[in-house]
């Protein structure tokens, strides 16, 4: 047994060393590297996806994890225990995808965010749809390939991204969020209260921005030794274990609560990935937990901290020192009832916190459609407009503004999306617990966010990925989720803002 699991480590060894040559080629990608490069790189993709694909599913490989695997009951390490469970699905699942289509596809991908960037600078769907397409026609082939009895369709995407969730727990969540969080924002959206919001079109240098984003890195308490923040089109985060932790921001000089917050929701990602235990590192048990225990991490930041009238008591001078001819005359709680406007708008990533969830459920019901063949890509556009319609009473002006707005689809990220509103109702309920130990705005005062950070280290990022998800969160707060939490709190929250009875 002892010879085996060794075997194991040293697979595993290269297996992470591939691994980070995939993130440094990603990074790079989005970051740095001249859009003339990427055919070329495309195919030094698909040599190394090849390579990834031949170690993974070799003859070893396959009887190292196999054996391992029939005698799990007899490790003591449960870490390794859940990541020998994880990899033989893993490879279980990749086994049954032939090698020409896998490495075509990784290939595939390795190009598709420059097209689908391409296209939307010059908002112009077909530039991307027959990319799109091809990606598509790939996950509804690899769905073929590994389903199960268990397992079928859509489902299979959904666990990919969130294990244990499918359509029907999906459903059940977004038919609560339909039923009692969609009436309370239509009504707020029929309110009367005006919101002054003026002061946020006004010009704001990019160099400024940065400057308080840097600002906002030491309140957060993110270890820039071990980290580091670029610029992109696309707010991202990534990393390759504890100490390599990057994220990127995007800056709209008309604006500048846009980079704020969106730069305040990655540092919620990164701090839950430098804060993993190290011991971790050199196994494939490390990083979040899972897509939407992740999000709960950047929701929990961007939107119940950083969107707190206590966190800006503490930050709001620091802001308007570096903005004083923007922000002249305008007091915290303007700032505060800005940040907290809710309307309807186009753009998912600019939307506040109460109608967020809305902009989740039309991606699922579209990419349900999608993958049970009632939904083809070319005519996406059309759909998403409808939806958009439907739910927010919305016309899209351009397919920038609509379909080609995320990058996900991009990246062939299907399942992806419903865990960003499952991350936010997680947040809400782990805000809850943490209530419970400590007053967690009021742990602001301090001027930073040590105390909270040293909370979520010890109840839930420690833990990185060597347990499964629902198990971790209920480590977390100590129950099952239960989605009334976040309705309740954005219902109390918004009352009270809105003077709502």
């Amino acid at each position: 047994m002892e010879s085996t699991i060794k075997q194991y480590e040293n697979i595993r060894k290269k297996m992470l060393a591939y691994q980070f040559v995939n993130f440094m080629i990603s990074w790079d990608s989005n970051t740095e590297a001249p859009e003339g490069c990427f055919p070329l790189r495309s195919r030094q993709v698909g040599i190394l996806s090849e390579e990834t694909y031949k170690l993974q599913t070799a003859p070893e490989t396959v009887k190292i994890i196999d054996e391992l695997y029939l005698r799990r009951d007899e490790l003591d390490d449960e870490v390794l225990k859940h990541e020998i469970t994880e990899s033989k699905e893993g490879l279980d699942k990749l086994k049954k995808v032939p090698i020409d289509e896998y490495i075509d596809y990784m290939s595939l991908l390795a190009e598709s965010e420059s097209i689908w960037a391409k296209a939307k600078r010059g908002n112009d769907y077909e530039i991307f749809r027959p990319t799109l397409e091809k990606i598509v026609d790939f996950n509804r082939k690899y769905i073929k390939y590994v389903e199960t009895d268990k397992l079928k369709g859509y489902d299979i995407l959904l666990d990919e991204y969130e294990k244990g969730m499918t359509i029907q727990e999906y459903d059940q969540f977004f038919e609560k969020i339909k039923t009692e969080l969609v009436p309370f924002v239509l009504k707020i959206i029929d309110s009367n209260l005006e919101i002054n919001d003026e002061f946020n079109k006004l010009h704001y240098p990019k160099s400024e921005q940065k400057e308080f984003l840097e600002y906002i890195v030491k309140v957060l308490d993110f270890d820039l030794n071990k980290g580091v923040l670029k610029e992109s089109e696309h707010p991202f985060t990534s990393g390759f274990g504890t100490t390599d932790v990057r994220i990127t921001n995007h800056y709209y000089e008309d604006n500048f609560t846009s980079a704020i917050f969106s730069g305040i929701h990655e540092l919620g990602h990164a701090l839950y990935e430098q804060q993993v235990s190290p011991d971790l590192d050199y196994t494939l048990s490390g990083g979040g937990g899972s897509m939407a225990l992740h999000e709960s991490q950047s929701r929990f930041y961007e939107n119940i901290i950083g969107r707190s009238l206590e966190f800006w008591k503490i930050h709001f001078p620091k802001l308007k020192g570096i903005f004083k001819k923007q922000l002249r005359g305008v007091k915290v709680t303007d700032f505060y009832k800005l940040i907290n406007k809710v309307e309807a708008t186009l753009i998912r990533t600019e939307a506040d916190e109460l109608t967020y969830p809305i902009h989740i459920m039309i991606r699922y019901d579209l990419e349900k459609a999608l993958f049970n063949n009632e939904l083809e890509v070319k005519d996406l556009p059309k759909a998403w407009n409808a939806k958009y319609k439907e739910y927010l009473g919305l016309d899209v002006p351009s397919a920038k503004e609509g379909v080609l707005q995320d990058i996900h689809w991009a990246g062939g990220s299907f399942g992806y999306f419903p865990t960003y509103a499952l991350g936010s109702a997680y947040s809400a309920q782990i805000y809850k617990v943490m209530n419970k130990d400590f007053k967690v705005l009021k742990s602001l005062e301090t001027g930073t966010t040590k105390e909270i950070n040293l909370w979520l280290k010890e109840h839930l990022h420690f833990y990185g990925s060597s347990k499964p998800p629902k198990e971790l969160f209920k480590i977390c707060v100590g129950e099952k989720f239960n989605p009334k939490h976040y309705i309740n709190y954005l219902i109390k929250k918004y009352s009270k803002i809105y003077n709502i009875k």
